[in-house]
């Protein structure tokens, strides 16, 4: 004789739910593009009925704009640490040079140029990428401020250091995303010598040694 066990379905809770409808919106903006989210394609990524996803996002803007904070926010924390605890200002900003290069940010790269464009027609998106854009301003001229403080920097503004230099990183992101390669060395290292000339530094200062 053969018995089964039923498996009791778990409830999730409300913050676990809409945690993890946010966290697949997010990866379908990643891989497909912001457009690509609705609640229907959120449903069946995480197979559940579309009135589950309108509950807790009853306008698909609000999802999208979530998703891109998420996204955005998760990459600020893995490439500039709030409270890293460990080295100087100097070995930050050089550890973020180069984790935010190469092609393992591609699809960030592509999420934040997508991001821009349709923000100039939906303004929830809109906010969120203004939210985005002076967390990062703050968080990197946070590293420059204390960086100068200590007296590894050099420089007369730390916030506008941090957007000269985030300028020159998104604009060689949107150039990478041309799908152009093999720039030679003086373009893909532009943003560390930006950085290094800006903060007073000796060339090479920014280039990570593990």
């Amino acid at each position: 004789m053969t018995s089964s066990v039923q498996r009791k379905r778990v409830r999730k809770s409300a913050d676990d739910r809409r945690a993890e409808i946010v966290e697949a919106a997010a990866a379908v903006a990643l891989t497909e593009g912001l457009e690509c989210i609705t609640l229907r394609r959120i449903a069946e990524q995480l197979d559940v009925r579309p009135g589950l996803i309108s509950h807790y996002f009853p306008a698909v803007e609000d999802l999208v704009a979530e998703a891109f904070g998420s996204a955005a926010t998760a990459e600020l924390e893995t490439l500039l640490p709030a409270d890293p605890h460990d080295g100087s200002p100097l070995h930050h900003l050089a550890r973020f040079f180069a984790r935010a290069t190469g092609p393992a940010y591609d699809d960030m790269s592509r999420l934040w140029i997508n991001a821009r464009h349709l923000s100039r027609y939906r303004p929830v998106l809109r906010g969120r990428v203004l939210e985005q854009q002076a967390g990062w301003r703050g968080r990197l001229g946070g590293v420059i401020e204390a960086g100068a403080t200590q007296g590894e920097f050099r420089t007369e503004d730390a916030d506008v250091a941090a957007l000269q230099i985030l300028v020159v990183i998104d604009g060689l992101a949107a150039h990478a995303n041309t799908g152009l390669r093999d720039h030679p060395s003086a373009v893909t290292r532009l943003a560390v010598v930006t950085a290094e000339r800006e903060l007073g530094l000796p060339s090479g200062s920014l280039t990570w040694k593990d």
